[in-house]
């Protein structure tokens, strides 16, 4: 019983922990709701915005997290898996200016210390508007922004 409340208060100081710029900066569309509740109550969405999995893998997931714990009906973790399948598939793009730190380095190949500079930059400066934007940042290779232009959204 002890076991049980101590994990019921991890996930509570987690979840109140929990960056609500990070529920924020998620792609906004049907199931981000469920998504924030579901899941953010536990670990950050770094977890998951640098992965790009198929849609059966993120059931699996999606299932592992059920058997840790997550709660929610079949219908709602229905949704959570449309909502990740679609926006953190394998062919889905980095919003730049909306990506922590974890999807920029994992996603678009960069180093923590442009990744820090590319969520500088935007901070300080607005919205990245064109993948050429990037190039404005200090110390970024352009050669590895152009490489990737293809996987950058805004």
């Amino acid at each position: 019983m002890r076991a049980v409340a101590w994990l019921c208060l991890a996930c509570l100081c987690a979840a109140l922990a929990a960056d609500d710029q990070d529920a924020k900066r998620l792609p906004d569309g049907h199931g981000k709701d469920l998504v924030v509740r579901t899941c953010l109550q536990c670990h950050g969405s770094a977890n998951f915005r640098k992965a790009r999995e198929n849609r059966a893998e993120w059931a699996g997931t999606v299932a592992d997290m059920i058997d840790r714990g997550a709660k929610g009906t079949d219908d709602e973790f229905e949704i959570v898996l449309d909502y990740l399948s679609q926006n953190f598939g394998p062919d889905s793009k980095v919003n730049v200016n909306t990506a922590p730190l974890e999807e920029l380095k994992s996603i678009l190949g960069l180093t923590e210390d442009e990744s820090k500079s590319v969520i500088a930059w935007r901070d300080a400066n607005g919205p990245f508007r064109e993948w050429q934007d990037l190039q404005k940042v200090a110390g970024i290779d352009a050669k590895k922004i152009e490489a990737k232009k293809n996987w950058i959204a805004f």
